[in-house]
């Protein structure tokens, strides 16, 4: 008996070292490559989020600009929508304001409105409302937008729209290479740059041997024109830090190589900053069981917010119900989308980085199942998806036309081809430095799955890197997968954006810790 109940007790134990977490060698390599101050396997991807990171989401205290002051009046059955606008028009006037919503519905498209968007133009600018649950600020889309052109079903405008500005005036030429994970960059000449501004990294050349590098060993089908015509397309944003003589030294770490022969170009960014929307229901009335691409109002007639050409933004603590598209981050930087929720009707997307640099995608539950979850489009770079949960019969967006280095870290939903989205001419669905980070899949297990398929034209993905991915026991055709490390058991640490920003900074910023625990 005695023996009986020792061997029980040693297969427990061996059994639950079995579930431990394994040490993570990526992150071992992460971590002796950023103290010896050479160039890591894994990008860095601590420097996405509003302010990099490093600070906490502020409650503004701007001066309140109330829409019931400018004639709005919830549950009363009338457009609202003027009168918002009106409001809005007030805070930017101001040159800051906290547009307020108190508890109730408000309309923003009823029969009597015409079908151009809201739109808010400025920096400093805050919607807040009373609360994005049943009993807070809703904001009801009754009508769809048309689309610009009802046969690019892509053009149907977002009904709120949050637009930067300023010109995007060439600066400069990059004059010398520069390696992924370094800050600083040689120019031809820094006039007009100086510290704190922010500038566009950018090259658009379709020279073979940058297509070739782009590709990873990957063949690029003669109908992938994007990239074979017109080019690699890279769009990377960043703050200057310091400017001496004709170097620049950067905020962030470059997050791909700089190859000067390519003709890369300096831009000044143009944008608006510290803007946010928070504690309010944006409802759509999207009730059609959703098919892809059927026509504009299917693919995005109900499209709720668009934050466009800003920096150091944000969204938290929203709601997005009955929705074709919930929020799109186009040509942003360092925005964040944090605590929210997708309900309702499934529709066509959830939230997206577009075409931005260190977007901060956390703590997303999108339970409507969108056809896309959220994931990431166009020629972004180092967006993060942290702790995001979506529901077993959908999967994460990577939707071409050059998305790069993209963090799935502690996601937990379906995970099945057809769900990336893309043009074909458009593809690859996502380029180099992929990485699933302690993915759980929720669904039914497959057999070597392929990222780049070979059934299928519209699912090419360069070889990722999957780490610690477990759920439902699918495996993997490992001559697609760039590093594959403890496949079924999680890993060390639990989040690769939280330990590269407790690294980065010396311990964890108290804002993750509290939306993580929240």
């Amino acid at each position: 008996m005695y023996n009986k109940t020792l061997l029980l007790a040693v297969l427990a134990i061996l059994f639950s070292g079995a579930l431990r977490a394994q040490k993570s060698q990526l992150w071992e390599n992460f971590k002796s490559c950023s103290k010896h101050g050479k160039t890591a396997e894994l990008p860095d991807f601590s420097y996405a989020g509003y302010h990099h990171g490093e600070k906490a989401i502020p409650t503004v205290d701007y001066k309140v600009f109330d829409v019931t002051h400018f004639g709005a009046v919830p549950n009363d059955g009338k457009s609202d929508k003027n009168a918002i606008q009106m409001a809005i028009d007030a805070a930017v006037k101001n040159k800051s304001g906290l547009v307020f919503f108190p508890k109730g519905r408000f309309l923003i498209n009823e029969d009597t409105d015409d079908t151009t968007p809201i739109i808010v133009k400025g920096n400093n600018i805050v919607f807040r409302g009373s609360g994005s649950g049943e009993d807070g600020t809703e904001l009801f889309m009754k009508n769809h937008l048309p689309a610009k052109d009802p046969k690019k079903l892509w053009t149907t405008p977002y009904m709120i729209q949050f637009v930067g500005g300023g010109s995007e005036d060439l600066l400069t030429e990059i004059a010398a290479d520069a390696g992924r994970g370094t800050h600083t960059i040689k120019v031809r000449n820094t006039a007009g740059i100086k510290a704190g501004d922010w500038i566009v990294l950018r090259v658009k050349n379709n020279a073979p041997d940058l297509i070739e590098k782009e590709m990873c060993g990957c063949h690029a089908d003669e109908k992938w024109t994007s990239i074979l015509n017109k080019g690699v397309y890279v769009n990377a944003y960043h703050q200057v830090m310091d400017v001496k003589g004709k170097e620049i030294t950067l905020k962030e770490p470059l997050l791909r190589d700089i190859d000067k022969k390519h003709e890369w170009q300096v831009y000044r960014y143009a944008h608006f900053e510290e803007v946010g929307v928070e504690n309010i229901a944006f409802a759509g009335n999207w009730h059609e069981e959703f098919v892809h691409h059927k026509d504009d109002i299917h693919d995005g007639g109900y499209s709720l917010l668009k934050f466009q050409r800003l920096a150091n933004s944000w969204v938290r603590n929203c709601r997005f119900t009955d929705v074709n598209r919930a929020a799109n981050f186009v040509l942003c930087s360092n925005v964040s989308a944090l605590n929210c929720e997708v309900t309702g009707t499934p529709g066509h997307s959830s939230i997206s980085s577009n075409a931005s640099t260190r977007v901060l995608i956390g703590k997303i539950n999108d339970s409507s199942s969108q056809w896309h979850a959220p994931g990431v489009t166009g020629p972004t770079l180092g967006t993060v998806l942290w702790r995001v949960k979506h529901n077993e019969d959908t999967s994460f967006e990577t939707h071409a036309s050059q998305p790069r280095a993209t963090l799935f870290d502690c996601v937990e939903g379906g995970f099945f081809i057809g769900r990336g989205g893309g043009a074909r001419q458009n593809l690859p669905n996502h380029m180099e430095h992929l990485v699933l980070w302690n993915y759980k899949e929720l669904g039914e297990p497959e057999v070597d799955f392929e990222f780049w398929s070979s059934t299928t034209w519209f699912w090419k993905i360069i070889p990722p890197y999957v780490v610690g991915f477990h759920g439902a026991g699918t495996t993997f055709k490992e001559d697609q997968v760039k590093v594959l490390e403890s496949l079924g058991t999680p890993v060390n640490p639990e989040s690769l954006y939280e330990a590269q920003l407790e690294l980065r900074l010396g311990e964890l910023p108290n804002w993750i810790k509290e939306i993580k625990n929240n």
